[in-house]
């Protein structure tokens, strides 16, 4: 794929990003981190340009989607921004809205794109329902006092690590539902230690705790998205996905180290009582961080064996803890 193609839909996936209209200005700021961050591996592209263009309107949505000639990569393009859009849950009616327009300029035959919307509607909905939902009661009740969690240290930190493993492994697959499925599994991690503390949560106040933590449920995914496409991992060829399993250069398995950090901070969260204010959450997941991103080298073999072996029946039954 040439860089001027990339590009294109790199600005499609950022207006995704947005298309909500109501993002907050830390997921804001998370983006525009990313886009920095990603200048490496973006091959002469100024992501940082890119971000500041789609967010003053300097480059419009239309001339993005016309400058994709290939079928494929229109199709690629469509699925992505889909992806980005549901990312942090269910369509809103401001991003239908940007669905709509993006598959008129885009071109598409409404029989690809039912098929796209159904697949990752399907997959979101499944993984959604993986996490039961909490009554009042269960949201909030429990004392405020340090807990003792119902299984062991090390069965705990077993746990995180295998979450960790799968989700760097995840990042490494060129499918689409690959990436899809990173956040519904950290949120079945979290789920899986409140619950090990005594505590139950939905949803939504998992996703409110991983955000708190400082981890952004779009920028996430935008990320992943990103160092795949520009480390050659995405394709498309008449509507199939190509690419091989990516190595280090190309996908870093940096979802092991933000889902490590992340359950690490979350056993601490919830053993404290969740005493935690937002601030000391962010503060312990960064310091979790790097320590986390020396570990994913260390661990980088079995994540890739991982990959190796990895389909979708299997990660929906870990979503599923079957």
């Amino acid at each position: 794929m040439k860089p001027e193609e990339q590009q294109s839909i790199l600005v499609i996936a950022l207006y995704a990003a947005f298309a909500d209209g109501i993002k907050a200005e830390r997921e804001r700021e998370e983006v525009r981190r990313i886009a920095a961050s990603l200048a490496d591996a973006g091959g002469g592209i100024d992501l940082a340009g890119l971000y500041q263009d789609v967010l003053l309107k300097r480059t419009s949505l239309a001339g993005a989607a016309a400058a994709l000639d290939d079928s494929g990569q229109r199709q690629l393009a469509y699925e992505m921004a889909v992806c980005v859009c549901e990312a942090d849950g269910r369509l809103c009616d401001a991003e239908r809205r940007f669905l709509d327009e993006l598959k008129a300029l885009l071109k598409l035959d409404s029989a690809v794109t039912g098929f796209v919307e159904k697949e990752i509607d399907t997959l979101v909905g499944e993984m959604e329902s993986a996490v039961p939902p909490a009554t009042a009661a269960t949201a909030t009740a429990g004392p405020v006092v340090a807990a003792v969690p119902s299984v062991s240290a090390a069965e705990l930190d077993k746990s995180i690590l295998n979450y960790a493993m799968v989700n760097g492994a995840l990042e490494l697959l060129p499918q689409s539902w690959a990436s899809m499925a990173i956040i519904p599994l950290q949120v079945k991690m979290v789920y899986g230690i409140g619950k090990a503390h005594g505590v139950e949560l939905d949803q939504g106040h998992i996703k409110e705790f991983i955000a708190a933590a400082g981890v952004g449920l779009t920028s996430q995914y935008l990320e992943q998205f990103g160092r795949k496409l520009l480390g050659g991992l995405l394709g498309k060829v008449a509507g199939k996905t190509i690419g091989k399993l990516g190595g280090a250069a190309t996908g870093m398995a940096f979802s092991f180290a933000t889902t490590y950090a992340l359950g690490q901070a979350a056993r601490r969260y919830y053993a404290g009582g969740r005493t935690m204010t937002p601030a000391m959450l962010r503060d312990s997941f960064q310091n979790l961080l790097e320590p986390a991103k020396q570990m994913q080298a260390q661990y980088l073999p079995q994540i890739r064996q991982q990959a190796e072996t990895l389909d979708m029946g299997r990660v929906m039954a870990m979503v599923r803890g079957n």
